[in-house]
């Protein structure tokens, strides 16, 4: 599972989900979608997230780790 967080960099930016759904090309939804963990970017939309919120990709997103992988 991939966690996000992209809600805390886009409210520390101050910027709303209208905007930086705009600005990365997809509905207000899908940055609904994406906050609430119901759906994955790609990696494209994620790089594109990430310049907008100006952090790397990494501190983005986390990949955590089930008790299956270990």
């Amino acid at each position: 599972m991939i966690e996000n967080k992209i809600r805390h960099y886009r409210e520390l930016k101050k910027i709303s989900q209208e905007t930086i759904s705009k600005k990365v090309g997809v509905s207000r939804q899908t940055i609904i979608s994406m906050e609430k963990g119901s759906y994955n970017p790609s990696l494209y939309l994620a790089m594109k997230l990430s310049k907008v919120l100006e952090v790397t990709i990494e501190e983005l997103f986390q990949l955590e780790e089930d008790d299956e992988t270990n």
